[in-house]
């Protein structure tokens, strides 16, 4: 492994003024949604939306501006920061809950699609665009961005960075590229303190992803194998020691690029490439009633003994989207997957990029829509999950795994299963804790 020392070269210092701005007055909903809606049209305007939680209905006249077309949002732990991005001026739009208003504007240096907010007044965003030219290294880097002050605190150098997850305290993040068999350890509190910032760690296979078990000790960190163009024969799961960055054996699985931890049992998503096992090719769906002829597949790790109780047939695509309810219904979303049939004109089967896995039953539904899923917010005060899915934003009732079809709050709002937004919703999350 080797440490990087962050020189006074690779900080790029940009100036954010914190004012208020872009929305109406803060909305008296208690239980409030943000929905990331990217289009402007003649009835709409790119903003983020504010939802009642409670009734599944827009709260009247509160919007949010953040920028011409926002999309992926993270929130800070306490909930107090939401952070969108804007992907027409590559710029990070700060949001304060309490006040419900544009605080300020971050900069990057190209377009992210994964940020995370840090309980310690910082934020990190994977840029794999980044230019270093001037340092003489190639594209990519994790931003650093002080979300107290403004601006940018350090541009750390990680070739073609895609992926950045912190763990539970954020005193640590990994940053991930995909077509590298490395893993990049950061340590945030470093920066600007002539401490190593970065430490780079080898002994992977196409890491795309990790889930930190609870106390940030230990990060499982998911290896994308053949689906990431990788020689090897599947795709693993590899423990990451973070005190002594100890690397342990690979746990073959059948795909992974994205997971959830739940107790003892790891839940590993991925589509496998199409090499034939048993005779059947390994993303076959056979023994789904189905017309896709690729499916994906969620692996069930049992942590105590380290190896794989369980394999269950979801839809393929690119999963890098998951969620579990209140329930324990875990929900799994995939961009660019098999779409079939069609939600508006239903003939026969409809089917897109969202699985629902009952952690209790072991029960798969495939609920009939279509599109990429790019946004999932689950509610600990009712049995319902957000859904961000082709563009619509879907409520799902998690005890039948279905879309809501009545509202016990309000038996006289007409209930769809769909928050009719006028533009393309990106992104959903909860900004009360409810």
């Amino acid at each position: 492994m080797s440490r990087v020392i962050l020189s006074s070269a690779v900080l790029v210092v940009a100036s954010l003024s914190f004012i208020s701005c872009g929305s109406s007055s803060p909305s008296p909903v208690t239980a409030r949604v943000l929905a990331s809606q990217s289009v402007a049209s003649a009835t709409s305007a790119p903003g983020l939306l504010v939802i009642n939680g409670e009734y599944d209905t827009l709260a009247r006249a509160a919007e949010i501006g953040a920028g011409g077309s926002p999309g992926l949002m993270v929130l800070s732990p306490d909930r107090s920061i939401v952070l969108a991005f804007d992907s027409s001026s590559n710029n990070v739009e700060v949001v304060s809950s309490r006040t419900q208003a544009l605080a300020g504007t971050i900069p990057l240096l190209g377009s992210t699609t994964s940020m995370v907010a840090l309980s310690i007044g910082s934020g990190l965003a994977a840029v794999p665009s980044a230019p270093m030219t001037t340092l003489g290294l190639p594209p990519g880097a994790v931003q650093v961005m002080n979300l107290n002050a403004g601006g940018i605190s350090a541009t750390l150098s990680v070739p073609n960075a895609q992926t950045v997850v912190a763990s539970p305290d954020g005193n640590e993040a990994l940053a991930f590229s995909n077509d590298s068999d490395v893993v990049t350890v950061i340590s945030p509190l470093s920066v600007n303190t002539g401490n190593p910032v970065t430490t780079t760690v080898p002994g992977f296979d196409r890491p795309v992803y990790a889930v930190f078990s609870t106390d940030g000790s230990t990060a499982y960190v998911l290896n994308c194998g053949p689906e990431c163009s990788s020689t090897s024969a599947s795709a693993s799961v590899q423990t990451l020691n973070m005190t002594t960055l100890a690397v342990g054996t690979p746990i073959p699985v059948d795909g992974a690029t994205i997971g959830w931890l739940s107790g003892s049992t790891l839940y590993v998503a991925g589509t496998p490439t199409a090499s034939v096992s048993n005779g059947a090719p390994n993303n076959s769906c056979t023994g789904q009633a189905t017309t896709a002829t690729t499916c994906g597949r969620l692996d069930t790790i049992d942590l105590g003994s380290l190896t794989v109780s369980g394999s269950f047939l979801i839809t393929d695509g690119y999963h890098n989207r998951i969620d579990m309810s209140v329930n324990g219904q875990l929900f799994i979303g995939a961009l660019t997957c098999t779409n079939i049939g069609n939600v508006n004109n239903p003939q026969g089967e409809v089917r897109g990029c969202l699985s629902i896995y009952n952690t209790t039953t072991g029960a798969i539904v495939i609920p009939p829509d279509n599109g990429d899923v790019t946004g999932f917010q689950g509610l600990t005060s009712r049995y319902v999950e957000y859904v961000a899915e082709g563009g619509n934003l879907r409520v799902y009732d998690t005890l039948i795994d279905s879309l809501l079809l009545d509202n016990n709050n309000d038996p006289s709002l007409p209930e769809t299963g769909t928050i009719i937004i006028n533009g393309y919703v990106i992104d959903v999350k909860a900004i009360d804790f409810f």
